[in-house]
């Protein structure tokens, strides 16, 4: 009896997770719908009532406006190019950054040193804004693609340190010194040993750094001047007027600049996963 009114309870608790786990599911996969179902509507749906939830065909007319009229390819493009080269640079200092504390843990400026980059975790990006922008217009280097990554670079960096130094704390020294005993230096130790050994975290911390730079808005609006050089996000922003709102074109758009995001997460689940909850190999 005393067995049965467990599996009874087990089996209450299992259905209300599964009640919740649909709803949360629900709710997450709703707005995304919605998204698709509204860039795939002729105009003339969109704004029908009562609400048609699935169009009566499908019109690419959104898809067209938006890589025709609005070409939408150009600052797509624009914003892959500047999404990869601001992750891997980032990737670079952070893996380079995140060592040497792992490997100087203890040392006190080092110390000092990661306490900085916690703290600048807490600043807010607008607070930069002003102070760059100025120093950056005296330089002459707004609008310019190569001078954004740069700063995307920089801001992607401190968090990639972070988790490059949780990730090489777990990998045991022992890996480094057998390298170092057979003649490698420390930076071949790097790359030829604990590198291929911290692939999921390396993946992890390019992966989020691109999403971060993808998704970011304010930056691009502030250094970016040129129509051609403009970047998806500020594209997508940008079909808000006081008129009103394409929502043909901005939920073609919507949909199309989540394929790099969904690609990567899609291609390094697994190695995401790793990174964040294995740390590395364990000693």
């Amino acid at each position: 009896m005393k067995f049965s009114s467990r599996r009874v309870l087990r089996g209450i608790g299992s259905f209300f997770r599964f009640i919740a786990l649909s709803c949360f599911l629900a709710f997450a996969v709703l707005p995304l719908f919605w998204v698709i179902i509204t860039s795939l509507k002729p105009t003339e749906e969109i704004f029908t009532f009562p609400l048609k939830y699935f169009p009566s065909y499908i019109s690419l007319t959104g898809y067209n406006k938006l890589l025709g009229f609005a070409k939408f390819g150009t600052y797509f493009i624009n914003s892959l190019w500047i999404s990869l080269l601001a992750a891997a640079g980032g990737l670079i200092v952070s893996v380079l950054a995140g060592f040497a504390l792992s490997r100087l843990r203890g040392n006190f400026h080092s110390r000092a040193f990661l306490l900085a980059l916690y703290f600048t975790q807490m600043v807010p990006t607008f607070i930069l804004m002003a102070p760059l922008f100025f120093t950056l217009s005296k330089l002459h280097l707004t609008n310019n693609r190569l001078v954004l990554a740069i700063v995307y670079t920089a801001t992607t960096v401190a968090f990639g340190a972070i988790m490059a130094k949780s990730f090489f704390d777990h990998i045991p020294a022992s890996i480094e010194e057998a390298a170092l005993i057979d003649g490698c230096d420390p930076l071949n130790a790097l790359f030829r040993v604990i590198l291929p050994v911290s692939l999921p975290g390396l993946v992890a911390i390019f992966s989020f750094a691109f999403v971060n730079v993808w998704n970011e808005l304010f930056l691009a609006v502030m250094l970016m001047s040129s129509d051609r050089k403009m970047t998806a996000p500020v594209a997508l922003n940008s079909f808000i007027s006081k008129a009103g709102i394409s929502w043909d074109i901005m939920s073609a758009g919507i949909v199309l600049a989540l394929i790099p995001t969904m690609v990567i997460f899609a291609f390094g689940q697994k190695y995401i996963v790793a990174g964040l909850t294995e740390g590395g190999v364990k000693g």
